[in-house]
């Protein structure tokens, strides 16, 4: 990661209307960022995230998800699974 206490959460087109339902819940994959800390993608969604510790990560993912969804429309629970 690039500089101390970066962090990056990159949002993909926000899933706005079209009767889409609120999902339940999301998932991200995680992997471990060859330059130090963690890289993960929601499976299914167009949101990618990072963070130097898995803490950070945590709240990325959080943050990304609502950054995609309207605040109403966003999960209720964010998942993170290693790979």
């Amino acid at each position: 990661m690039e500089g101390e206490g970066a962090a990056v959460a990159l949002c993909g087109q926000r899933q706005e209307g079209a009767g889409m339902k609120r999902p339940s819940e999301i998932t991200f994959e995680v992997t471990e960022a060859v330059e130090g800390g963690y890289d993960a993608r929601a499976q299914g969604y167009g949101i990618f995230t990072q963070g130097d510790s898995w803490e950070e990560l945590e709240a990325m993912a959080q943050d990304a998800a609502l950054c995609h969804f309207d605040e109403e429309d966003a999960p209720g629970v964010v998942r993170l699974h290693l790979v």
